[in-house]
């Protein structure tokens, strides 16, 4: 883990404000790119293009732009090229982005973990203020 993440995650432990996850990547959290990345984590070699499109079940053009935004924020590498004679497009996790996207996952588990113990401690019908219900 980067010294930046570290210094994240002790600070998260420290603050007041254990429910703000400040981990999670806006870039990381919208379907498409949360799918786009989990398909490429599970297979470390890569994906080509259509599979990936396949996988993720999005359309050429949103694909195309979601690989690019992912591109530009350091998560994957694109190697362009022909099979056949017909284009090719690869696209694989940067080891940078495997980083940041276990990293991520981790902060989403503290999300899942945090409403798993607030379930558990949920108030009677009247609730522990006594307050009602709106």
């Amino acid at each position: 883990m980067s010294t930046s993440s570290n210094h994240k995650k002790e600070a998260s432990k420290e603050t007041p404000a254990p429910f703000a996850y400040e981990g999670l990547e806006r870039v990381i959290h919208e379907r498409a790119r949360l799918s786009i990345l989990s398909s490429l984590a599970a297979h470390p070699q890569g994906l080509v293009f259509n599979d990936l499109k396949s996988m993720c079940a999005l359309t050429d053009g949103n694909l195309s732009r979601q690989i690019q935004l992912l591109q530009e924020a350091g998560f994957v590498e694109v190697w362009k090229g022909t099979k056949n004679n017909r284009p090719q497009t690869l696209c694989r996790l940067s080891d940078e982005g495997r980083t940041r996207f276990l990293e991520y996952i981790n902060e989403l588990e503290q999300v899942v973990s945090n409403a798993l113990r607030t379930e558990w401690r949920k108030p009677n019908a009247a609730g522990a203020s006594g307050l009602s219900p709106a």
